[in-house]
């Protein structure tokens, strides 16, 4: 009876330390000394609305996101908005996912290429970038890492139709996340044909993605018509693929490492379709229109970790022929080595010079240079999100150019008064605070309110103070004469 009891506990540390690993390392400088970025600025100020305001949201912008805003705004109701609540379902996520690679490696390799593998995907840059942050891609990744647990565990085992159905029900939520992670279904079928599946398990998977995709279309066919809010994200050009294309050099080099058997699963034939199928997908859908951010697959990731367990258990098991003494100490050594390696990775992107700006900070300038009766403009609109999630510090400020609130609006900025109104008003008070981008990452003003802004603020006004910030600037303006 001692070995299976020993077997089980070796079973469970294989899942638990890369899941303390990942929340170690999610849980440390959580806060990033109090900064939130635009990004999660746009998650904060939604997930403080109402229902109904995040609906009436939701028809008119950011649709795709709408399946989490409301996620979010449950976590703001019960513990109140902070970084922490902010940030802590993508480290809670995180550590899923490294769990999950944890026993898929075990399953198909043994101990050691879970092990490897589980912590590898933590400390991965892009990984260790989306541990702490506010958005839903880390929460992408658990599900597609509970999506392949379930793949393999359906493929290897007779089981139940009913766990086909949890299958498709963790694709669907993975779906209502972001539906580009249904690209993990094509990767799960090259794994299927890879693995000659037989007859039952093709029918039942095939069931189930259908459901799946169906159940997501409607959002997928709602979201085209909000496909202006890409806009921004550049054509594809061919620095872009140099990261894929490096991704792809490491899976070939997998399987030279850890060669597949033809008609079984193993870390080769799961991960490599995981790792390659959305890098490649994302590249072609960016031909047809730019969508090109690695964050939209940050769940192929998980595939690169396998592989990389995968490799590193190939060397566990050739060096016990040659150094029984040595094959111990591989994964610890190889774990120290990236650790070090990586540390001054990790500890930049805990730093708010990791993000481009930050929304809090530059609230705190407005705090204290704001005088009273003072006007406050926003070069681009976008910028008032600072507004949103601090309003506080813009209690006695007039938002002169605003017409519609973001609330009352429907959007996420709000809706600003036409270009000659907007000059009429500002000629009307003698201070005005702009709250605008720090000049480094500063974009040139292309909007025509925006034009109009400046153009009156240059001829008509003269700066008096003048404060940069972590990517935002705060200028004070006063009346000429």
């Amino acid at each position: 009876m001692a070995f299976p009891v020993v077997n089980l506990r070796r079973g469970v540390l294989v899942w638990l330390i890369p899941m303390v690993w990942a929340f170690s390392f999610g849980l440390w400088g959580i806060s990033r000394q109090s900064s939130v970025w635009r990004d999660e600025a746009a998650t904060w100020q939604v997930a403080q609305r109402s229902t109904a305001e995040i609906w009436r949201m939701l028809g008119n912008v950011d649709v795709v996101h709408g399946c989490y805003y409301l996620f979010m705004h449950g976590l703001f109701e019960l513990f109140g908005p902070s970084v922490i609540t902010l940030r802590i379902p993508s480290v809670l996520a995180v550590g899923v996912a490294a769990s999950c690679v944890a026993v898929i490696g075990r399953r198909l390799a043994g101990g050691w290429a879970g092990l490897a593998g589980g912590l590898a995907f933590v400390l991965l840059p892009a990984v260790q970038f989306y541990l702490q942050e506010g958005r839903p891609y880390a929460l992408v990744a658990a599900g597609a890492g509970v999506s392949t647990l379930l793949l393999v565990i359906l493929v290897q085992e007779r089981a139940r139709p009913a766990c086909w159905a949890v299958y498709g029900s963790t694709i669907f939520l993975c779906g209502l996340l972001n539906w580009l992670s249904l690209m993990i279904l094509l990767a799960h079928l090259a794994t299927l044909i890879w693995s000659r599946a037989g007859r039952r398990v093709w029918a039942r998977w095939a069931v189930a993605s259908g459901v799946a995709v169906a159940g997501v279309l409607p959002l997928i066919l709602f979201s085209r018509e909000q496909s202006a809010q890409v806009s921004w994200i550049p054509p594809l050009t061919w620095h872009m693929l140099i990261g894929p294309a490096v991704l792809l050099l490491i899976g070939c080099v997998a399987i030279l490492a850890d060669r597949p058997k033809v008609g079984q699963l193993s870390m080769v034939t799961v991960g490599l379709p995981l790792l390659a199928v959305p890098q490649i997908g994302l590249v072609g859908l960016s031909l047809i229109q730019p969508i090109f951010l690695d964050r939209y697959i940050l769940f192929s990731l998980l595939g690169l970790a396998l592989l990389i367990g995968g490799s590193i258990n190939a060397a566990v098991l050739a060096s016990r022929k040659i150094f029984p003494w040595l094959s111990n100490w591989i994964l610890p050594g190889a774990i120290i080595v990236a650790t070090l390696a990586l540390l001054p990775q990790v500890l930049a992107k805990k730093s708010p010079a990791s993000r481009v700006d930050d929304v809090l900070m530059v609230a705190s300038d407005v705090r204290r240079m704001k005088g009273s009766g003072d006007a406050v403009l926003f070069i681009p609109s976008a910028r008032r999100d600072t507004q949103s999630v601090s309003p506080d510090a813009f209690v006695g400020l007039q938002d002169i150019a605003l017409a519609e609130t973001p609330e009352m609006s429907g959007t996420l900025k709000g809706v600003e008064k036409e270009p000659g109104q907007i000059r009429d008003v500002m000629l009307t008070h003698q201070r005005i605070m702009l709250v605008t981008d720090a000049a480094n990452v500063a974009r040139p003003v292309t909007a025509n309110r925006d034009r109009v802004k400046m153009s009156v603020l240059e001829k008509y006004f003269t700066v008096v103070a003048d404060e940069q910030v972590r990517g935002r600037r705060v200028t004070v303006y006063v009346r000429q004469g």
